[in-house]
């Protein structure tokens, strides 16, 4: 399935992308209206829906084009999960810009991103000069936990992914070095656009094998593939579940490649007025504008 949370009518529901249709669940009575609300329904519920969907009135369908798209998770319960340095090309860029030798990272690089940084596929992204000069671009492939669990092992992690979404991992360069850390640099408002849509887990049985680019006011800066990640998707779940209990609805970034602007020569960033568009294969693509706050 393809899922997206929308907004049709000032109402605010979940849909099923029907080619250039959405099926909207607040138009069927029976149906959760929320994304976490059908992803804490379990597998029974997911594999209804797939089956329903179809065959759902034309009464509940309007086309894809009039509805907006929002986050699929617009307020995520927990922070966003984020590998940093999880390809080795940009743990290279990032080195060098650094005057450093570079190490491939032996265990994931992990930090995270505060739920308020979630932003629309469409949102502007905003930008305050008395914040920061620095912010970057970042594409990645983000996993969704449909089923939870602790000590998950690599061979069984994909049977807990609810599926895929794409986030750009939008980062405050000058906060994020100034302060030895990431948190801060990477959880300003607005800083984590998100979707367009969730694709169920069923549609990409090898998340290891999509293409990844990002472009600036039409500029290809980042293409890439899932399959040059150090850590793969099943690698990854199962070391972020040894210590802590991934619940449904967790949302995981797998890292970006190479080509984000800081790493350029010159550097790089985003500025009022530009356009940014991350992509992933087979999901869809984000296109959000840069535009100044006072």
């Amino acid at each position: 399935m393809r899922l997206v949370t929308c907004e049709y009518k000032q109402i605010q529901t979940l849909g099923v992308v029907l080619g250039e249709s959405v099926a909207l669940t607040a138009r069927l009575g029976s149906w959760p209206r929320t994304m976490l609300e059908l992803i804490d329904g379990g597998p029974d519920l997911w594999a209804r829906l797939a089956k329903s969907a179809p065959s759902f009135p034309d009464s509940c369908k309007v086309p894809l084009s009039e509805v907006k798209l929002r986050a699929p998770i617009p307020v995520p319960r927990k922070n966003i999960m984020c590998l940093g340095w999880n390809y080795a090309d940009h743990s290279q860029e990032a080195a060098a810009t650094h005057g450093k030798e570079a190490e491939i990272p032996e265990h994931p690089v992990v930090f995270t991103k505060n739920v308020t940084s979630v932003n629309d596929p469409n949102g502007d992204i905003p930008f305050d000069a008395a914040v920061t000069a620095q912010l970057d671009w970042e594409v990645e492939l983000t996993i969704v936990i449909g089923t939870g669990g602790r000590g998950i092992a690599a061979k069984d992690a994909l049977r807990h992914v609810f599926g895929y979404t794409v986030t750009n991992d939008v980062s405050a360069r000058d906060i994020q070095f100034r302060h030895k850390q990431y948190f801060l640099g990477k959880s300003l408002e607005g800083a984590c656009p998100m979707g367009p849509m969730i694709v169920t887990a069923d549609e990409i049985p090898d998340p290891q094998t999509l293409d990844v680019r990002t472009w600036v006011n039409g500029d290809l800066k980042q293409s890439s593939n899932t399959r040059h990640q150090i850590f793969n998707v099943a690698t990854t779940i199962s070391i972020l579940s040894r210590g802590m209990r991934l619940e449904p609805g967790d949302l995981i970034a797998t890292g970006t490649p190479s080509g984000v602007g800081f790493a350029r020569k010159p550097p790089e960033f985003m500025k009022p007025g530009d356009v940014v568009e991350c992509e992933v294969e087979k999901i869809g693509r984000l296109r959000n504008k840069v535009v100044e706050i006072k």
